[in-house]
């Protein structure tokens, strides 16, 4: 059916602003959090050397006025950096006081970003100056008030100013609803069982901590060698099972798999006490049905961020006790080594750490909803002013988009937990044979030697993908790397068909990540295809699919999703 032009004009502005967010959020982080404290210590140390280098202000001063100059007679050369969607109207460059306008806001944030980069502030502190001057720029864009956008006052004419009424009715339902963020999401439009979540199975395990889902097989054989799925603690489950077509499940299951997801249970404060070692018994007890329901001697097993983080934790357990009844695993976008620099750990000082503890310790549970208000403003252009723009000055709702509302669909993580990564990030605990204890035993992730596939993505900012490799080299026996061309999410939920998607291989893995890019072949299409042939070799021979889920010792208890993914 041919789509109208007008729905085409509405859509694409959304398109681009989810796909925007996408690639900005946050999704799983390290827990650390960015507390306003720390924010206002950088701006002192940036004031401070103000006064202490007065030449220093002046210099830039005087290169902010000739760049002032030459912008008021035409000669203007700032240019918006590469990727910044916030100037694409044409009028920032037809109109002479847009042009202006934008000229001169560009060269007054490169005379305050240039004094920061020439103080004699340490690299460390520079770059926290560099991201608190970014807060500040970023919130006095132009862009972000109704006279300093001209797309917004197109849209005021255009609409007999009823764009001005949907901008207030949105902000006063912001403020009520959202604690004042501007809403990333039309939450109205989803829901889990409908059109989330929607692949056909049925729980067929719950204990305290989780409920194991076995998904139905679409096809008349199987692979005989199951396959579980551990989601990150602090989101939903069903990001690996989100709609049709962008379903890491959906692709298991039409591709001969035998499919089994873990759904966390959200905590409470009564179950701040669960720790690293209830995680991992429990995901034991689900192993182990999975075994039994499947009749096979080993799984392989798969996770991604934290959940990655966890079944790492694992399979050190297992090697350490001889256990083979992991055949072979995959991490995604997990960091275990955290010597490479993300911007997440610009704030990870013992100061914020020990915060973050005592702030988790007395609720019981680090709240899901925090973490995602905070972590927003580490990326406030991608998540924030994009939307104060998009709901408040244009009027509009916030996109319609599955990533989006499963990233806003939060969970919650027991402070014992919370506090147990923190030692792991901040300690780099996995790096250090015996320095983690996993259920009383010692673990070194040198002794897992199942073979293991590893995937990165080239321009994620949360697990930089360096910290990546590093993880993957902390492994004994076989293990694959990928580098995928995309961001943190999406570099998970890569389905095949996307023309743009790509990504690299390089079946060695010298000690240096540049030295691996630089050597790797580079592969079109999405990863999905080369892991499933990946799984496909290491999941046993095909036979008859099951006709029912469960068996007579774990029955079905609910269907697909399940229980515990729908508890607030």
């Amino acid at each position: 059916m041919a789509v109208r032009t007008e729905d085409q004009s509405r859509s694409e502005p959304l398109d681009d602003l989810a796909a925007s967010a996408t690639e900005g959020m946050l999704g799983p982080n390290p827990f650390v959090g960015l507390r306003p404290s720390d924010v206002l210590a950088t701006a002192q140390q940036i004031g401070a050397q103000a006064l202490r280098q007065p030449a220093l202000v002046v210099e830039q001063e005087a290169k902010l006025v000739r760049d002032l100059i030459a912008v008021l007679s035409g000669n203007g050369k700032a240019t918006p950096p590469q990727g910044d969607k916030r100037f694409t109207d044409p009028a920032w460059q037809d109109n002479s006081l847009y042009r202006m306008t934008l000229q001169g806001y560009f060269a007054w944030r490169d005379a305050l970003s240039g004094f920061v980069d020439r103080s004699a502030l340490d690299p460390k502190t520079k770059e926290r100056a560099q991201f608190v001057l970014s807060l500040y720029t970023d919130a006095l864009s132009p862009t972000n008030t109704l006279l300093g956008n001209p797309a917004a006052l197109k849209k005021v004419v255009e609409s007999g100013g009823a764009s001005l009424l949907g901008g207030l009715r949105n902000m006063m339902t912001d403020m009520l609803k959202n604690q004042g963020m501007p809403a990333q999401v039309d939450k109205t439009a989803f829901e889990v069982g409908k059109n989330l979540g929607t692949s056909r199975g049925a729980v067929v395990f719950r204990n305290e901590v989780l409920e194991l889902i076995q998904y139905a097989p679409t096809t008349t054989h199987v692979h005989g060698r199951p396959q579980l799925i551990v989601p990150p603690q602090i989101n939903k489950y069903y990001i690996f099972d989100l709609s049709e077509g962008k379903s890491i499940v959906e692709y298991l299951v039409k591709s001969e798999f035998q499919v089994f997801v873990v759904s966390w249970r959200n905590p409470t404060a009564a179950q701040s006490h669960w720790a690293l070692d209830t995680y991992v018994t429990a995901l034991l007890e689900a192993i182990a049905a999975v075994r039994d329901i499947t009749g096979s001697d080993d799984i392989n097993l798969h996770g991604a961020c934290s959940g990655a983080m966890t079944i790492s934790a694992l399979l050190g357990y297992l090697a350490s006790r001889g256990d083979k009844s992991v055949n072979a695993a995959t991490l995604m976008v997990a960091v275990l080594d955290n010597k490479a620099d993300s911007q997440l750990g610009l704030f990870a000082t013992p100061e914020a750490v020990a915060a973050a503890k005592q702030a988790s310790t007395s609720r019981g549970v680090l709240a899901g909803e925090e973490m995602g208000r905070v972590f927003a403003w580490m990326r406030p252009n991608d998540l924030v002013w994009n939307y104060w723009v998009n709901n408040y000055l244009m009027g509009k709702t916030p996109p319609a988009f599955d990533i989006l509302y499963w990233n806003n669909d939060t969970t919650r993580l027991p402070a014992r937990m919370h506090g147990q990564l923190l030692d792991i990030f901040m300690d780099n605990l996995f790096t250090k044979p015996g320095a983690l204890s996993v259920l009383g035993t010692p673990i070194d992730l040198s002794g897992v030697t199942c073979d293991k596939y590893v995937v990165a993505g080239i321009t994620d900012h949360i697990t930089p993908w360096k910290g990546v490799y590093n993880t993957a080299r902390l492994f004994g026996g076989d293990t694959r790397f990928v580098l995928s061309s995309s961001g943190h999410i999406q570099s998970l939920i890569n389905p095949p068909g996307n023309p743009k998607a790509k990504f690299y291989l390089n079946p060695e893995l010298p000690a240096n990540a540049d030295a691996w890019l630089a050597s790797a072949q580079t592969e079109k299409e999405s990863w999905w295809g080369n892991w499933r042939d990946w799984l496909s070799a290491r999941s046993g021979e095909r036979r008859e699919a099951p006709s029912t889920l469960g068996n007579k010792r774990h029955p079905s208890l609910a269907a697909a999703p399940g229980t515990y993914v729908l508890q607030a």
